[in-house]
């Protein structure tokens, strides 16, 4: 189940269950804040609408008057209330970018907990991204988590290749004990003596006999079972999981860009509604009201198209959250099952040595023990510790 993420969707009625007047509607904001919207008027208010007509509203931002309508704040006049441009607008940045996401200044906003305080999760840790040791490139946090699933990969297949290895030492042994078996030596001896010698040079056939029947099961029930967990179809899934997640940082730079080249705009468009209004102020210039009126509209459209960019890119960082969270969440849940999967099969190994030769349990006694403590969560938490990247997630972008 996908963990919750905090979202912009709308609703029609408080948690406290107090209704919303007609056209009203409740959002959330990134930081957690409850603010609300007039579906006609595009009104917007931090306070909880009132049904009544005389209980004024405090306005958010007003969609009649664009907060960029004035040029900057520095030459708003006195006469304007300040309360029609967007409150957040006021505000410093409260976040830094790195590599087209953005990430919460310390100290700044409410403190974000865990998705999952209690484990070691791979969806809190690798949010960030990781430079190379010579810091030249970095690593994106899901390329780490997808790098330990290869390793994984690896790992299996090497295990599986020194069980095959055991399993010639054990088929040579056999041989060689067979051959012994069937050895002349000491043949005339007789008596009771005789006897025992006989029945002792048996003794080797049925030991290789055993030896042989224990390098067999090895093959069936340990070496091929390793050796063809998740096939190479495993590596494909990888690969789609990599270039969807690519994708979507892909998608993030390019927002981000459109985001950087309208606040440029912007810029632009409010230093020339700037000069303009001082030229017109102190009668350097012959420019006209209507002057004003159309560097206003070019501010306010630049204004709109910020926000719109902004939007667009907080949109994307989202579902970039989103599938970052239930994708290392996936592949966490495949590496519990390939360290359970090896965990089965070696158990499976120690006990076919044991039924082999009993007399050597002590050999594998130490091996018992350690496999019964195997803990993919400890394991997680150790790896996670060493080769997490950054438990801080991203926030939306501030305007």
């Amino acid at each position: 189940m996908k963990p919750a993420v905090v979202s912009c969707a709308a609703t029609s009625e408080e948690t406290d269950g107090r209704p919303l007047p007609p056209g009203w509607k409740s959002y959330t904001s990134p930081e957690g804040l409850r603010y609300y919207v007039n579906c006609s008027s595009k009104e917007t208010t931090w306070r909880h609408p009132s049904s009544s007509a005389e209980a004024p509203q405090r306005p958010l931002a007003r969609q009649s008057s664009s907060p960029y309508a004035n040029g900057s704040s520095s030459i708003a006049k006195a006469s304007q209330p300040t309360e029609t441009a967007d409150v957040s607008l006021r505000k410093p940045a409260t976040y830094k970018q790195i590599n087209c996401v953005t990430f919460p200044l310390p100290g700044e906003g409410p403190e974000q907990q865990l998705l999952k305080p209690d484990e070691w999760s791979y969806c809190d840790y690798f949010w960030t991204d990781k430079k190379d040791p010579q810091g030249t490139t970095s690593l994106p946090g899901f390329e780490v988590l997808l790098q330990k699933q290869l390793k994984g990969k690896q790992m299996q297949k090497e295990m599986s290749e020194f069980i095959h290895e055991r399993i010639k030492i054990e088929e040579e042994y056999a041989k060689n004990l067979s051959k012994l078996s069937l050895s002349p030596l000491a043949a005339q001896e007789e008596g009771t003596l005789g006897e025992a010698w006989t029945q002792l040079k048996k003794s080797l056939h049925d030991e290789a006999e055993v030896h042989l029947k224990f390098s067999n099961k090895l093959h069936s029930e340990v070496e091929k079972p390793l050796l063809t967990f998740r096939g190479d179809n495993f590596k494909k899934d990888l690969k789609k999981y990599d270039h969807h997640i690519a994708d979507l940082r892909k998608q993030l730079a390019s927002r981000y860009a459109s985001v950087e080249k309208a606040r440029k705009a912007l810029a632009d468009r409010q230093k020339d509604l700037e000069v303009k209004t001082q030229q017109l102020e102190i009668k350097l210039s012959n420019k006209t009201e209507e002057d004003i009126k159309k560097a206003r509209r070019k501010s306010t459209q630049a204004g709109d198209d910020l926000m719109r960019c902004v939007d667009l890119y907080n949109q994307t960082q989202s579902k970039w959250f989103e599938e970052m969270v239930t994708t290392s969440m996936e592949l966490e849940k495949l590496e519990v099952e390939r360290i359970e999967w090896i965990q089965q099969h070696l158990r499976q190994y120690t006990t076919l040595r044991h039924e082999t030769d009993m007399f050597n349990q002590s050999t594998v006694e130490p091996v018992d023990q350690l496999l019964q403590n195997v803990d993919p969560a400890k394991d997680r938490e150790l790896w996670v510790k060493e080769n997490n990247t950054g438990e801080v997630r991203p926030v939306d972008m501030d305007i």
